[in-house]
């Protein structure tokens, strides 16, 4: 499917009763793949559907499956799970230096990185905090101190689940700093008085400085309230500079189709950065959360250059092991045959360089 022009500037009143909404019918939200480019500051006015649960790619658990989860009660590590916290990877150290042309992804912890692209600075899923609602505190610090980020450009969100979206961070932002979200999310923003927010559907993109930000579908859901399930879009970010540089930053994701479609449509993803982490117990969470094996195969899927492993070692959101994560994906990437350099399994508060494509 190619790109379209959206509308913009459209209101809830250009509708009339009976007719459906601008792009699409009423209470659905429009067929992925309906793209288009959007400047910044020119979605305020878009109608979104009440609902995006016609874009699940399975469908949420039900009241046996809670009720299984409670019987079992395998919600967070055993004791023996827990022991190895203090060697979970923790090494900050100081940013590099990186010029225009240049990019850099620093891992801050979980989903959280800071990418410096085309002169920009970008945070994916910033979280500060030492506890989100309803987890543990951090298990290991974040891994660059506030004071020292530098100043924002931007920030992706990929959906509204507390450990992706994070109040006390999204405050100690300039409220004029733009803010890259999923379509239905920009009222949360506004309502904090951003503004600069710009909501994209699946395939569409925008660009700020010369940097183009592609909102990409992934397998998973969202939910903030008892009363807002899937009221706002869950996707991740291709993120393009201008000589060509690309970084994909998954978000929260399950295994599925979607990886080879991202694959096709944005060829030559310089650096994959996907989670590996809380996915057990399996029969719970595999819809929603890749395991390191499904890691590896969804960076084989999209024909990535490198993959940065993320979403673990920060906070524990599941039963397994806290250093599994790693030890699986280390035994994945070996099958593979591919080389050992492009893992980037980073510690927490370490950065790495992209660098330019081989010359052939």
């Amino acid at each position: 499917m190619t790109e379209r022009t959206a509308p913009t500037g459209r209101t809830p009143a250009d509708r009339t009763p009976g007719n459906p909404a601008p792009d699409g019918p009423p209470g659905r939200s429009r067929p992925p793949g309906d793209g288009a480019p959007h400047p910044l500051d020119r979605t305020r006015g878009r109608t979104w559907p009440r609902s995006f649960a016609d874009r699940l790619t399975a469908p949420l658990p039900g009241v046996r499956a809670m009720a299984r989860l409670a019987r079992e009660g395998a919600v967070r590590p055993t004791a023996e799970g827990l022991r190895d916290i203090p060697h979970l990877p923790f090494a900050p150290e100081p940013m590099p230096a990186v010029d225009t042309g240049g990019v850099a992804v620093t891992w801050a912890g979980h989903a959280s990185w800071i990418i410096r692209v085309g002169g920009l600075t970008v945070l994916t899923d910033p979280v500060w905090s030492r506890r989100i609602l309803g987890t543990p505190a951090r298990v290991t610090p974040v891994g660059v101190r506030w004071e020292d980020v530098p100043p924002v450009d931007a920030v992706v969100i990929s959906h509204n689940h507390y450990d992706h979206l994070d109040a006390p961070t999204i405050r100690r932002l300039p409220r004029d700093t733009p803010v890259l979200v999923p379509a239905g999310l920009g009222r949360w923003f506004r309502r904090r008085r951003f503004t600069r927010v710009t909501e994209l559907d699946w395939w569409e993109h925008t660009e700020l400085g010369g940097v183009r930000f592609d909102f990409v579908p992934s397998h998973h859901w969202s939910k903030r309230t008892l009363t807002d399930t899937c009221r706002s879009l869950w996707g991740g970010w291709v993120v393009r500079d201008a000589h060509g540089h690309r970084v994909y930053f998954a978000g929260d994701t399950g295994y599925g189709h979607w990886f080879r479609e991202i694959g096709r449509r944005h060829p030559g993803i310089d650096l994959a950065l996907l989670p590996i982490g809380a996915y057990a117990p399996r029969w719970w969470l595999r819809d929603v959360h890749t395991d390191p094996e499904e890691a590896v195969q969804a960076f084989l899927d999209l024909g990535a250059r490198v993959m940065a492993p993320m979403h673990w070692a920060t906070f524990v959101l599941s039963s397994e092991p806290v250093m599994e994560p790693l030890t699986r994906l280390h035994a994945a990437w070996e099958r593979t045959g591919l080389p050992r350099d492009r893992l980037w399994d980073l510690p927490v508060g370490a950065s790495r360089i992209l660098r330019a494509h081989p010359t052939p």
